[in-house]
């Protein structure tokens, strides 16, 4: 007898539909598994057999074959354990076929026949609802985490009993179950709210340049690298950046928790992600730490940033050929990993923060510290960072020690704090604002940091004066076409942020007081 389950293999962040096709024939008992199979899920024939005996159901004493279609999509990871469980029961009859109809499953089993939560659950119910299942049926511990999904019933078990008493009574709902799930899911299905930042940017001292750096890439989306020496606050400033953005609307909430589900590593205590990610990766990151890779894919750093920061210490101390893996991702806001069989890709909509030193010992240009380092020890650092990632940098700031005086002024002022230190909540409230004009202007309501280069001329507006300035600019330092049209951008984000419907020449001016690397970084 031939019976057939529905599933999917997880592709990057995408699901694609998989036919679990289960023979029974006459020979020597014996399960055969074929359709590219990879070793766990090769493994499965064992995990299968024992949850079955463990259920007090009955294996099939004779000839199995197992197929996954379509044969040339490679099948990764035990979340074809339940789908075949299942086509298993279906074929020697145990399991009504008409219980299984436009029915999906996904799950690892246990030898005991618990099912074991997986990860890319919700990139599996997104695609069963887009194919036309009208149910999934998935462990238990991602009950909450499918059902974020509209459209789709969902329905956790525990193990393989449940899972088979689920099917055949689709009407009821266990009370165990929806004891053990409605916790998770009323976190998971909870309105997006703003949440207060846990670093709040009143504790930077000091630092107006690069404070006021640090709103216009939050209100702009672009990319920061702040250059100074120890104790300068680049640090505080990079943490405090995931505060002043936006809260994550319901898509990029979504899309954002589905990253995260296809990485592992969500679990039911966090539910749907509602606060933008700020990643930081230690300095000795590896390409695919950061990028993603693997044999199966998994994203990096880069992918669980998505849509919101990613932040470099120490910038420098990164290998070279780590950071040019960064070019086109930061260009394209994804990223594409390639394999032999398989192209896969994540997205990475994401604001990058670096900080680095401005030399190896961290003194170089510091009023009241002499250097110990020569300037070939300052070229061989920098030299680590190419110019074309260096063009992709929108706002680069040199950064000095605060004076004392901006250091205990909050001591000596009891009755206010000084202008300069603004809370993070005023500093959004005029980011929310900035992107509010953004949202009524640009194509699509993007961020001024991806507006496409053939739309600039369409999209913004400049005054004679501003654009005198700007090609003086382009003239005088040299700049390329990407790094002249990135100034326009982080222009118009300034004149977002004054509620000025035009770019001046003010605008301008003060775009290209963060272009600090134009001339050389070791100088």
């Amino acid at each position: 007898m031939l019976a057939r389950c529905k599933t999917a293999a997880l592709q990057g962040l995408e699901a694609r539909p998989v036919l679990v096709e289960v023979d029974l024939a006459p020979g020597l008992p014996g399960l055969q598994l074929v359709g590219l199979a990879d070793a766990a899920v090769q493994e499965a024939r064992e995990r299968v057999r024992s949850a079955i005996r463990h259920s007090s159901l009955k294996v099939p004493l004779t000839r199995v074959v197992v197929n996954l279609a379509p044969a040339d999509l490679r099948k990764e990871g035990p979340a074809f354990d339940l789908p075949i469980a299942l086509g298993l029961l279906l074929a020697s009859g145990q399991l009504d076929a008409a219980s299984n109809n436009e029915v999906w499953s996904a799950g690892e089993l246990g030898l005991d026949g618990s099912l074991r939560p997986i990860r890319g659950v919700l990139a599996i119910a997104i695609a069963a609802r887009n194919h036309g299942a009208r149910a999934l049926v998935v462990p238990q511990a991602n009950a909450w985490e499918a059902a974020l999904v509209e459209g789709l019933r969902v329905w956790g078990a525990a193990d393989l009993g449940q899972a088979l008493w689920r099917l055949q009574h689709p009407r009821a709902r266990p009370a165990a179950t929806a004891t053990a799930t409605a916790p998770a899911l009323k976190q998971a299905k909870a309105p997006i709210t703003a949440r207060p930042a846990a670093e709040d940017l009143a504790d930077v001292k000091g630092q107006p340049h690069g404070r006021r750096a640090l709103e216009i890439a939050a209100a702009g989306g672009h990319h920061l690298l702040l250059c100074g020496p120890p104790g300068s606050g680049k640090t505080m400033l990079a943490q405090r950046l995931a505060g002043l953005l936006p809260p994550l609307d319901p898509a990029e909430a979504l899309e954002l928790t589905a990253v995260h589900s296809v990485a592992g590593l969500l679990d039911s205590s966090q539910g749907l992600l509602q606060t933008r990610p700020f990643r930081s990766p230690h300095h000795s990151c590896s390409g695919p730490g950061l990028i993603g890779g693997g044999g199966q894919p998994r994203p990096g750093e880069l992918a669980l940033a998505h849509h919101g920061v990613l932040f470099l210490d120490e910038l420098a101390e990164f290998r070279r050929s780590v950071l040019d893996q960064l070019r086109q991702p930061l260009e394209d806001g994804e990223v594409w990993i390639h394999r032999a069989r398989q192209r896969t890709r994540f997205p990475c909509r994401i604001t990058l923060v670096a900080a680095a030193n401005p030399c190896p010992c961290g003194w170089f240009g510091d009023p009241e510290r002499s250097c110990s380092c020569g300037e070939g020890q300052r070229r061989r650092y920098w030299g680590r960072l190419s110019g074309p990632l260096l063009d992709r940098i929108d706002l680069q700031v040199v950064m000095r020690r605060p004076s004392s005086a901006a250091l205990t002024a909050p001591f000596r002022d009891q009755g206010g704090s000084p202008a300069s230190d603004e809370s993070s909540a005023e500093v959004r409230a005029r980011v929310r604002r900035a992107r509010a004009h953004m949202a009524a202007r640009n194509p699509g309501g993007c961020c001024n940091s991806r507006i496409a280069g053939g739309q600039l001329q369409q999209v913004l507006q400049l005054e004679s004066e501003a654009l005198e300035v700007w090609e003086a600019a382009i003239q005088h330092r040299q700049l390329s076409a990407r790094a002249g049209a990135r100034l326009l951008r982080v222009a118009q984000t300034i004149a977002d942020l004054n509620d000025q419907a035009s770019i001046g020449a003010t605008a301008i001016a003060e775009a290209l007081t963060y272009r600090s690397f134009d001339q050389g970084v070791s100088r």
